[in-house]
């Protein structure tokens, strides 16, 4: 068999666009974020849709409130936290061939869905919004009311390129609240990974984790370590994840595979922990007006045509439906600042500083210190309400 060779998983068509784009990340510096990428690299999805990730195994996230101790609940979370990142960082792989670059969400886009109850396990909910595009953050929240979680956070990218590769800092984080039998709760913090693309070269991109991530609260402090595939040496998605508890004491949890398969305790266990081969399950979409409907701003009704046109490869239908767009959104923000009006968010109101995650990261390495933050404003869509009852 032939070695793959630059530019072998590109279609003809587009070799001179994606050679092109090659070239402008290469010598451009600062934030690529704003970069245009050739149309057969675009997914039909938009960034707004990704918190979906973190509940498509929704009986994992309702398990948690089933821990009887703190060391249960601490396990419980960084179960689920692992089982969320083969679907955040690898699902787009296995179903298009190689990762694809979201569409930019327009600022005030909405998305809103759901996974059913099923075995007791209780409904959970999801609410999305574009709260900044420049930079572009969104926020979200997912929440299981029946088993009293609910994870609440932000996220954004600053992207750059090195040696070959993207590289894709991630900004922002998540608390999860869990309700306890006892009338309290108890409330942890998320930090998120830092990705490398690689791939570039061939038209191929994947995504290798790097560095680390913490999961505080409960009184224990979680690192992931990721140890991905290098140049020369390593196993693709490998991690190793320490459970520590807080204020001495009790000996560290740890357990070792990779991210995207299954994992086993190496010490303060045995056996599996986790095990994502088993089918995820897909968040259900649902129209956030009153009428059931989908409004302009929702995600699937804002980027149908173009949804439509790279998934049929249609990229003209694509490229023209996304400039018509873009360009209605920049006029806006022209209307705006001529009128001296600002965008209302919907759900959330920004807080320059998030007390709880200030108070989760101190006496970790959790950096930065201190972050900003995004209150739910605790106004779901009666069609979500609906689902709720």
């Amino acid at each position: 068999m032939s070695e793959q060779q630059p530019g072998d998983a590109v279609p003809v068509a587009q070799r001179g666009s994606w050679s092109s784009f090659l070239k402008a990340i290469a010598s451009m510096s600062g934030d690529l974020s704003s970069m245009t990428a050739p149309p057969f690299i675009l997914s039909p999805v938009s960034l707004t849709e990704y918190p979906a990730y973190w509940c498509e195994r929704p009986e994992l996230f309702a398990r948690i409130a089933d821990a009887k101790t703190s060391e249960e609940r601490a396990l419980a979370v960084l179960r689920w936290f692992i089982s969320t990142l083969k679907g955040q960082y690898t699902t787009r792989n296995e179903s298009a061939g190689s990762e694809k670059k979201p569409l930019n969400p327009a600022l005030g886009e909405l998305f809103y869905g759901y996974w059913p109850d099923k075995d007791g396990r209780g409904q959970t909910t999801l609410l999305t919004e574009q709260v900044s595009h420049h930079p572009p953050i969104t926020a979200y929240v997912i929440e299981n009311e029946s088993k009293g979680v609910k994870l609440v956070g932000h996220n954004a990218q600053k992207t750059s390129f090195s040696t070959g590769s993207i590289i894709v800092k991630q900004i922002g984080h998540a608390v999860l609240t869990v309700k306890l039998p006892s009338g309290g709760e108890e409330k942890y913090v998320l930090t998120l990974p830092r990705l490398r693309i690689d791939g570039l070269w061939y038209g191929a991109p994947y995504i290798e984790l790097s560095e680390s991530t913490y999961i505080a609260g409960g009184g224990y402090v979680g690192v992931i370590d990721y140890k991905g595939k290098g140049y020369f040496s390593g196993k693709s998605h490998s991690f190793k994840a320490t459970l520590t508890p807080q204020g001495g004491g009790g000996k560290d949890i740890v357990v070792e595979g990779t991210w995207h398969q299954n994992s086993k305790f190496t010490s303060g266990g045995h056996g599996t922990f986790h095990d994502v081969s088993t089918p995820k399950e897909i968040v259900t979409a649902i129209g956030g007006e009153p009428s059931g409907e989908m409004g302009p701003m929702e995600t699937r009704k804002l980027w149908e045509l173009v949804a439509k046109g790279i998934r049929e490869g249609d990229f003209d239908l694509a490229s023209k439906e996304k400039t018509r767009i873009e360009n209605e959104m920049r006029q806006r923000r022209k209307d705006e600042a001529a009128s001296g009006t600002t965008w209302e968010l919907k759900h959330f109101k920004p807080l320059d500083v998030d007390p709880v995650y200030e108070k989760l990261a101190m006496n970790t390495k959790i950096a930065p210190s201190s972050e900003d933050t995004y209150v739910f404003r605790n106004n779901w869509p009666e069609t979500l309400q609906a689902k709720k009852k």
